[in-house]
């Protein structure tokens, strides 16, 4: 038979893989990491220095670029030790997770266990996954040139691409676990479809907020201190005032936080019209689910800024932020013919 429970399990394996990816990557993030290792071997690369002398070589091609330089040029061997573990960890699951796409797939070509409608949701999925890995490496390069951190936008997009490879995993999956097909209330699914694009440019707007690390500044909740923005931008220019709210610090936490209140009520408006609705079990899990983790969520999102971003608690935000998503994608799902 094809798209079986194998198949099913492969996909949710993947799901679980790109989970612990992202949650590596955002301690990666938060202890700067990233930058750590300056150079791409896909191959040679999955095995770290293994003895002094390879160690000594990893770090001396580090002193070359400008984290070392204007950041961290107080580091000791061990001190780089540390933040390599971080990164290489990063990239190896990165490779692990291809090689776990990529063999079982064949396997289940070869085996002919997959409907054509699978073959071609693979095969976007494969694209996804290789468009990330490229992603990684195109957003270490904005960071080996002049300035000692990555560029934002392409963070935002590292982030976001793999955030969108999980939710098309979780969809492929959900779509071979529950093929019927079913009325749909066509407004209520609309209102679905808008909060999770809200919801994505609400993780875009987090990954901005920890490229330019501006959890560090207003650490206040309700109000941003004196409520004033502040023009700081990774630029030697000075932004405009629209500019402010994709290259400002304070201009992109204010966006952070106001689509944070966005994403509560429109999931709360979800909430209460289910409630006059007819809807099955499945569906009505769902809605309590995003309910829950929107709480869950928005109570991390002011302890990891009022606590001026803690590693834990930001990974827990990242986490959260994962979850939320995962909801949305089973509850759109649920209510998709």
């Amino acid at each position: 038979m094809k798209d079986n429970k194998r198949v099913i399990y492969w996909l949710l394996t993947g799901c679980i893989l790109i989970f612990i990816m992202v949650v590596v990557g955002g301690i990666t993030r938060l202890t700067h990491s990233g930058l750590s290792i300056s150079n791409y071997k896909l191959i040679s690369g999955t095995i770290p220095p293994m003895n002094e002398i390879e160690w000594k070589e990893a770090f001396d091609l580090y002193k070359q670029y400008p984290e070392y330089q204007k950041l961290n040029n107080h580091f000791s061997l061990e001190d780089f030790k540390d933040i390599y573990f971080w990164e290489w960890l990063h990239r190896v699951i990165g490779r692990f997770i291809g090689l776990v796409f990529f063999v079982p797939f064949l396997y289940f070509l070869w085996k002919k266990q997959l409907s054509k409608a699978t073959i071609k949701k693979s095969i976007i999925l494969m694209i996804l996954g290789g468009f990330q890995g490229f992603l990684g490496w195109y957003m270490v390069k904005s960071g080996l040139v002049d300035r000692p951190d990555v560029s934002h936008f392409r963070l935002a997009a590292h982030l976001t691409t793999a955030f969108i490879t999980f939710a098309y995993t979780f969809w492929v999956a959900l779509d071979l676990m529950y093929p019927t097909l079913k009325k749909v209330d066509l407004k209520f699914r609309k209102l679905l479809k808008w909060t999770l694009a809200i919801l994505i440019l609400q993780i875009i707007y987090g990954a901005f907020v920890a490229g330019l690390d501006a959890g560090f500044i207003h650490n206040y909740w309700p109000l941003m201190t004196d409520g004033k923005l502040i023009h700081e931008t990774v630029y030697s220019e000075q932004p405009s005032f629209l500019a402010n709210f994709y290259q400002g610090k304070s201009g992109v936490q204010f966006v952070h936080r106001y689509l944070a209140y966005i994403v509560v009520i429109l999931i709360v408006i979800i909430w209460r019209k289910s409630k006059s609705m007819t809807i099955n079990t499945l569906q009505q899990k769902g809605i309590y689910a995003l309910l829950l983790l929107v709480g869950v969520q928005f109570i991390l999102g002011v302890l990891t800024l009022v606590l001026n971003v803690p590693v834990i608690l930001g990974v827990a935000h990242q986490v959260g932020a994962f979850f939320l998503l995962s909801a949305m994608t089973y509850t759109l799902h649920r209510f998709s013919k």
